[in-house]
């Protein structure tokens, strides 16, 4: 199902998979280089409906317009919590899960406190820009007063599992899965331990169990 989401930046679209029997609603941006078709938001779209979780992908208003360049993360803000209405409405008094990947799981965690969020799950949490970790995003990933779930690769340049997890001490209440192998698109190597399948199952049956354990 597809819906058409007016917001004061233009058009945005939820590209939504129905849950049979829902019991939430999750809500998943995508990244600043690339769309709802990457391979972890499309797992998640596959095989969270049969769990009974419906999933909503969420395409921002520069993607819908066909622009190659995503604005300042305070401009994805808005058209987010502009969507929040019709997101309300698909989950009718369900939790709402909301995340995301990079730039989506930043907007998830900046908002997940205002919009009413019952957990936050990012996927490939952009915690500096490649090279500079002095540039830390650490308390982005900090502000959500709800539990919070990381999977991460060991071979993301924006911060690796390692690299969050040692940020995160003594900070227990948001768990991160290490990808082995994984790049920032959790793409693997010929020569890694997991395969691209292994990885979306991996991805999956986390986020299912966060789910499961979260909202009982």
């Amino acid at each position: 199902m597809i819906i058409d989401v007016p917001t004061s930046l233009g058009p945005g679209r939820l590209t939504v998979s129905a849950a049979s029997d829902p019991r939430a609603v999750v809500w998943l941006g995508h990244g600043a280089g690339g769309g709802i078709g990457a391979v972890d938001l499309v797992a998640l779209a596959a095989h969270l409906p049969q769990r009974g979780y419906t999933v909503a992908r969420y395409e921002q208003p520069w993607r819908v317009a066909g622009k190659k360049i995503a604005p300042r993360p305070a401009t994805l803000d808005v058209a987010w919590r502009e969507t929040a209405t019709a997101i309300a409405e698909l989950a009718a008094g369900l939790p709402v899960v909301v995340g995301g990947r990079s730039a989506g799981a930043r907007v998830a965690c900046r908002t997940a406190e205002d919009l009413g969020a019952s957990a936050v799950v990012c996927l490939a949490f952009p915690l500096h820009p490649p090279g500079k970790p002095e540039s830390s995003r650490l308390p982005e990933l900090l502000l959500p007063p709800v539990p919070a779930l990381v999977l991460q690769g060991d071979r993301d340049t924006f911060g690796s599992a390692a690299d969050i997890s040692v940020a995160l001490e003594p900070n227990s209440s948001i768990r991160v899965v290490p990808v082995a192998g994984a790049d920032h698109s959790m793409k693997v190597l010929a020569s890694s331990p997991l395969t691209a399948k292994d990885v979306a199952t991996l991805v999956t049956a986390s986020v299912a169990e966060f789910l499961d354990r979260v909202l009982g």
